[in-house]
């Protein structure tokens, strides 16, 4: 079992287990197995454990490198308890795991989820033989590779030169800078990194493993071909990341935003460096809300952490209309059902929808981000780590900028809280509290969530069909369960 970003990991919520399969015969190693989980809570200064006021990893939660979670068959929970609860409660202001119960049985799923794949692989082999599955394990990989370098070569033609750049910016201003040079030769490519901000005090810097992964995934989403996603991506490309900067944060620095906000931007760079697309929504608007933790006096409290990712618009391409209402190169999860949200934490939905015109215009469109409005029915500490609030996801070739995102507090006067004043609209208070921010919320409070949308791509005004009318906005189409009972109901 493993979290820490400095043994592999993306960021601390993110738990891995990493199980080993044995020969039957010689019992050494043949492959591993592994699952990863974003967990709800695994301590830290604030329920959730995605602090967006964090400055070290401490506040963070849990940091485990390495821990044998079981041994000779038996579930070590003595263990666990002792990495998850006692030593983040040993740092100043952090709790240990608010809900323990829940992250120990989501640990058990992925070590059977785990053995699963132990079965899967011990009958392929007794079908096909070790040597057989081990080749064709090679095969994927340098099918995958070869497929990378047909695609160097191809966008050397396409751009006209061997050398891409591209930089994009952070909320805060920090650049990420990438100059691409492809050997025509070797068909392969340098992806440098060098002229990228330093470190930042916050949590947006971003483990080298978290960069690896947005490269492979941008190569592999640039492949017109159908191959399985593996390390082959990476076999033609020299990544270097320059030391001291926030992609190459030091051991103590906080980095629960890199994985999920800095990652964005890393995919940004790359894609606007290949002429790829417009800019998605470059965000995950991570949500966390909850209660429980230290309290003024020290004293740990029982409570408990909610997680969410709330989706925005994907950039237009040449040839295609942005999406609107999704979630965008990575986090790539179904928000929960508002009816289920409702039912089980103290929290009414006021909307949640899409935001009509988000998404930049252009020959073809970027999609639009949405609208989410909550009302809390009981004091909350409410979390929001978001960007893309003061910088806008790009448009392409003269396609615009999709709109910025925007959190809102609602907030309800309060004697308590010295905002009620004689001569002043007794209304509630309308609180842009900015794209990382923490606020103890009060019953009726509501937060307003609009998130950005994509860029467009192409001059607007190029934008028509065959019989010279103007391309129409793609209108969004119900569909899944609650789709098919209201088309049930209709034909009724």
């Amino acid at each position: 079992m493993t979290n820490s970003p400095h043994a592999g990991g993306s960021h601390l919520p993110d738990i891995t287990i990493i199980t080993p399969v044995f020969d039957t015969e010689t019992k050494e190693i043949i492959f591993f197995t592994a699952s990863r989980g974003h967990h709800a809570d695994i301590g830290g200064i604030l329920p959730g454990s995605m602090p967006p006021t964090s400055v070290n990893i401490f506040e963070e939660g849990a940091e485990i490198v390495s821990f044998k979670i079981v041994d000779s068959g038996v579930f070590d929970q003595k263990g666990l308890y002792e990495y998850m609860v006692e030593k983040p409660a040993q740092y100043p202001g952090s709790s240990g795991c608010r809900n323990i119960r829940d992250v120990e049985s989501d640990l058990k799923a992925q070590v059977a989820a785990n053995y699963k794949g132990v079965q899967l692989l011990r009958a392929m082999i007794n079908e096909y033989g070790l040597k057989t599955v081990q080749e064709y394990m090679y095969h994927i990989r340098a099918n995958a590779e070869n497929s990378v370098r047909n695609l160097l070569m191809e966008v050397v033609k396409r751009a006209g030169s061997n050398v891409l750049t591209s930089v994009d910016y952070l909320d805060d201003g920090t650049p990420i800078k990438l100059r691409v040079e492809i050997n025509e030769e070797t068909r392969s490519a340098v992806f440098d990194f060098e002229g990228t901000g330093c470190e930042v005090r916050g949590n947006l810097n971003s483990p080298i493993s978290v960069v690896h992964s947005a490269v492979i995934y941008c190569m592999r989403a640039m492949l017109n071909v159908d191959i399985p996603l593996n390390a082959g991506c990476l076999v033609p490309l020299d990544v270097r990341i320059p030391k001291k900067s926030l992609l190459s944060p030091s051991r103590t620095a906080a980095v629960c935003g890199g994985n999920v906000l800095t990652s964005q931007r890393i995919v940004d760079v790359v894609l606007k460096a290949f002429h790829a697309c417009a800019a998605s929504q470059g965000c995950t608007n991570n949500l966390t809300f909850g209660t429980g933790g230290k309290n003024s006096d020290g004293i740990a409290v029982a409570g408990w952490g909610y997680y969410e990712t709330i989706a925005g618009g994907s950039g237009a391409g040449p040839g295609w209309h942005g999406t609107s209402g999704v979630h965008t190169h990575i986090t790539n999860t179904r928000i929960g059902d508002v009816e289920i949200l409702e039912r089980r934490y103290p929290v009414l939905m006021h909307q949640f929808g899409l935001r009509p015109g988000s998404g930049g215009n252009g020959e073809w469109h970027g999609g639009d981000g949405v609208i989410r409005e909550f009302e809390v029915t009981h004091p909350l500490q409410v979390s929001i780590l978001s960007e893309r609030r003061t910088r806008a996801p790009y448009g392409v070739d003269g396609g615009e900028d999709g709109l910025m995102g925007r959190n809102t507090w609602i907030k309800q006067r309060r004697e308590q809280d010295k905002d009620v004043v004689a001569d002043e609209d007794q209304g509630p208070r309308h609180v842009n509290i900015g794209g990382k921010a923490t606020v103890l919320m009060g019953k009726g409070d509501r937060l307003l969530i609009e998130t950005p949308g994509g860029g467009g791509w192409g001059i607007p005004s190029v934008g028509k069909g065959e019989n010279g009318q103007e391309r129409e906005r793609p209108v969004w189409e119900a569909r899944g369960s609650f789709a098919e009972r209201a088309a049930a109901q209709t034909s009724f």
